[in-house]
């Protein structure tokens, strides 16, 4: 079986749609990189470096330092799939911040966002 294509794609160049459609809804690019810090363990410093690397979102997440435990509790639909079915790990991280940018942009509160 071959595998997602979005896997081999760089988050480089994925992160500026995510903060495009933050900035639509009159949110901001820095609490777009709240939710990749909080979700990821990444520091300011390893997120800038992962998007001069160019890294594919499978590296992106593979070498996260600490993905968050709270982030089980992301519950929903995206892109017409229930977040908490998706079987493959890799696919349900990387829903998992499509879930969380969307309601960013929904104008949900941040701390309700990051499950606090």
């Amino acid at each position: 079986m071959t595998e997602h294509r979005i896997y081999k794609t760089s988050f480089a160049s994925v992160y500026p749609l995510y903060v495009t459609k933050a900035e639509r809804k009159g949110r901001r690019k820095a609490e777009v990189d709240q939710i990749i810090l909080w979700l990821t363990g990444y520091s300011p410093e390893g997120l800038a470096a992962r998007l001069a690397d160019q890294s594919d979102f499978r590296t992106f997440f593979a070498e996260a330092p600490a993905l968050n435990p709270a982030r089980d509790g992301i519950k929903g639909v995206i892109c017409g799939v229930r977040v908490e079915e998706i079987e493959d790990p890799l696919m349900r991280e990387i829903r998992y911040l499509d879930k969380l940018i969307d309601e960013l942009a929904r104008g949900k509160a941040m701390a309700k966002i990051l499950r606090g």
